[in-house]
């Protein structure tokens, strides 16, 4: 049975350990072979056979959370507004009680201040903070924690005490405390939700251009339609100034378009007649007619979206380490906290000394004799300080803004495994045509008559090797054939009248030195295994690939060609572009055989390429990377995509990932650094509750705020610097 892949989007989630408890209950069921789950960006993917949004929606809502239909921007954009609404109900609460509680501490004491706790606490606490307790409640009645447990366990035990004091229990009050507690919490989901919302611009502009409606013409009629109504073949007329709606092919009008949105270049490209144009680019000069091709989940811009997001829920191998660690974080943290208040209680006397001097320099611990009230102190700091947050957003942080980067320079990457890969390549291998060349390919001389010229053609109208166009232009008329087969790496042929027709490689390459040497492709024309013809093809080396090469070698990453043409011409460009490593003459599988050579011999091996024969080496390198013109089955194997052809945007790729996963790295440290040093703190009751929460707010956002360094200015920067470092090492 065939896999499907399934993204949805998830709704309840505030902490990685949710995420992580949605993800093991999908891999329960039989048919989920994988599952994504994404706090940053509240989605899910998973893969798997007979799998349909139902039966995902059932397990999701088995362990509390749900599934929405809504898109995960409006599903944030209404969060931000009831987080904000919340945060703003809590700080008009808790900034006088503060107050009241710093007088009532050093100056003098308020009367029915307890009282007043007692109701101020309640209502920050079960009403501005009811989205937490809600939270609370859905793990706990589901049998998991997460951080909603400890936010929960936290602020109650410090409303708590002040009902028992009201009621006369000799019990220090912390009833303000937890209106700090929840206020700090709401802060820190307040600013974390915008910088998230922030973070993730690149996907919100490309789902910015996707077009509400198309003008069509039927009958000789302008029509608006909705763009779900739009059809295959329908007739779509865009005026200059105007978004393009759909994917499409110019069948009446010339026009200056802007394809940024494609290539990540904004200078305009001429499109006439017979030219394919891509929704969401911007048409500026001339009225065009447009005839539809691809409408709604087919076309490109839609697929660049599902791709950026499968890649943003994806996850890397150092994810991994984070992963485990916030599985067991929450009880562990809950159990260090019980085990904290219950030893500060039983052994206050034998502690009380280490206190009074921790005192003289730490104001903010608390200044009681009761055994009871300390222990309580250090529990709710212990609590509220322990938060695997910043762990959970370390990863796909980063990863949202380093694919959105990406989107922007041309790059589509569909497996965020390979950021962490590319840090490390040794070795590139490259196909030639298509990749170092230009792939549109020229015939400059042959000698074939008139009538075999038409046979020819029409045999290459069916193949979709990118030599096969340049030959199929030779002719304006074409025969029609049942049968074609076409071999990857060796031909195509085909039988009309009784003879058997193949184009392909030469049997012998010795007759064509001269062409040859003269840089071209040579083709060979036979009919019944019998040479009567040759092509010889010129593809003209792309200008960037001779800078592309040279960069890459000096960032000692080893480029090497690997190519089915023959020896000679591929020499020829190799020498030309500057790589010294051929392999000439080579099958798809002996593609794949050189890969693992280059893996065998302990190199992480990159493979770009773009034809139907490089499909099985882009699946078997460490990283494959498809030029987006190239065929759909060299696209479906690859890891990133180059939207704008080039093999520059190798360089880009390498680089872009890099600076990722270096700000992955930074994000873990912190986020490790800062719950080895708060933690023990917290236990030794050197920590107030109120600070400890401050502080678990604080390291969510430094991790969400370090991870915007992955932007174009950074990346700009970074590029330039390394310009300048490769200069001076020639």
């Amino acid at each position: 049975m065939e896999e499907k892949k399934k993204t949805f989007t998830v709704t309840g989630m505030t902490c990685a350990t949710c995420a992580k408890t949605i993800e093991k209950a999908l891999l329960k069921s039989k048919n989920i072979k994988f599952a994504a789950v994404n706090l940053a960006t509240n989605t899910g993917f998973v893969i798997g056979e007979d799998i349909d949004l139902e039966k995902i929606k059932e397990i999701v809502e088995s362990v509390g959370y749900g599934i929405s239909n809504e898109p995960p921007e409006q599903i944030e954009e209404k969060r931000f507004k009831r987080i904000k609404k919340n945060f703003i109900i809590s700080l008009i609460f808790t900034i006088p009680i503060t107050i009241l509680m710093i007088i009532n501490m050093f100056f003098t004491k308020i009367p029915y201040f307890t009282f007043i706790e007692v109701v101020v606490g309640g209502i920050v606490t079960f009403y501005a903070g009811r989205d937490t307790i809600k939270g609370a409640w859905i793990a706990l009645t589901h049998k998991h924690t997460n951080m909603d447990t400890l936010i929960f366990f936290g602020a109650t035990t410090a409303w708590t005490t002040s009902v028992l004091s009201f009621f006369g229990v000799k019990i220090a009050s912390f009833g303000a405390i937890g209106t700090m507690i929840i206020s700090f919490h709401l802060l820190g989901r307040f600013i974390e939700s915008y910088l998230r919302d922030k973070a993730s611009k690149e996907i919100k502009n490309l789902l910015k251009l996707q077009a509400k409606e198309a003008r069509i013409i039927s009958n000789g009629q302008e029509l608006f339609l909705p763009i779900e109504a739009v059809k295959e073949g329908m007739v779509v007329l865009v005026k200059p100034g105007e978004r393009i709606p759909i994917d499409g092919e110019i069948i009446e009008g010339i026009s200056g378009i802007d394809e940024a949105v494609v290539s990540g270049e904004s200078m305009p490209v001429e499109k006439t007649i017979g030219d394919e144009v891509i929704g969401g680019s911007l048409n500026l000069t001339g009225k065009i007619k447009i005839k539809t091709t691809k409408v709604g989940k087919e076309t490109f811009l839609a697929k660049m979206i599902d791709l950026i997001q499968e890649a943003q829920g994806s996850k890397v191998p150092i994810q991994a380490l984070a992963d485990k660690i916030t599985n067991w974080f929450v009880p562990a943290i809950i159990t260090l906290a019980i085990i904290s208040g219950v030893t500060w209680y039983l052994g206050f006397d034998k502690f009380y000394p280490f206190i009074e001097n921790a005192r003289r320099y730490l104001p903010w611990i608390l200044n009681t004799n009761d055994p009871l009230s300390f222990g309580i102190f250090v529990f709710v700091a212990t609590i509220v300080i322990a938060c695997p947050c910043a762990l959970g957003l370390a990863t796909p942080m980063a990863l949202i803004t380093g694919t959105g980067l990406s989107a922007k320079k041309g790059l589509l990457i569909r497996n965020a495994e390979a950021i962490q890969t590319m840090k490390d390549l040794k070795t590139i291998i490259m196909d030639k045509t298509g990749t170092i060349t230009e792939g549109h390919p020229k015939v400059v001389e042959h000698n074939l008559d008139s009538s075999l010229i038409k046979i020819v053609a029409s045999i290459e109208k069916y193949s979709n090797h990118p030599l096969a166009k340049a030959i199929s232009e030779l002719s304006n008329e074409y025969f029609e054939f049942e049968n074609i087969e076409e071999k990857s790496g060796e031909g195509i042929k085909t039988v009309l009248e009784k003879d058997e027709y193949f184009i392909g490689k030469p049997l012998d390459y010795s007759k064509y030195t001269k062409l040859l040497d003269l840089g071209y492709t040579v083709v060979e024309v036979r009919k019944n295994g019998v040479p009567i013809g040759y092509l010889g093809i010129v593809d003209p080396i792309r200008p960037d690939s001779f800078n592309a090469i040279s960069l890459l070698k000096r960032m000692e990453i080893n480029p090497i060609m690997v190519t089915g043409d023959n020896e000679k011409t591929a020499s020829i460009v190799a020498k030309q572009v500057g790589i010294e490593t051929v392999y000439a003459q080579v099958k798809p599988h002996e593609k794949l055989d050189i890969i693992r050579e280059y893996q065998v011999s302990g190199n992480k091996v990159l493979m770009v390429g773009d034809g139907m024969n490089d499909a099985a080496a882009l699946k078997g390198a460490d990283v494959g990377i498809a030029i987006g013109s190239g065929t759909d089955l060299a696209i479906d194997n690859a890891d990133i995509i180059i939207t704008q052809e080039g093999i520059s945007k190798i360089v880009d790729a390498i680089k872009i990932s890099r600076l990722t996963f270096s700000v992955i790295k930074q994000n873990l440290f912190w986020a490790f650094f800062y719950n080895v040093v708060a933690i023990p703190l917290a236990m030794l009751g050197l920590l107030h509750p109120a600070i400890a929460e401050a502080a678990m707010a604080f390291s969510s956002i430094t991790v969400i705020l370090n991870s915007s360094k992955i932007n174009l200015k950074r990346y700009e920067k970074s590029f330039i610097s390394t310009k300048k470092k490769l200069t001076c090492c020639q």
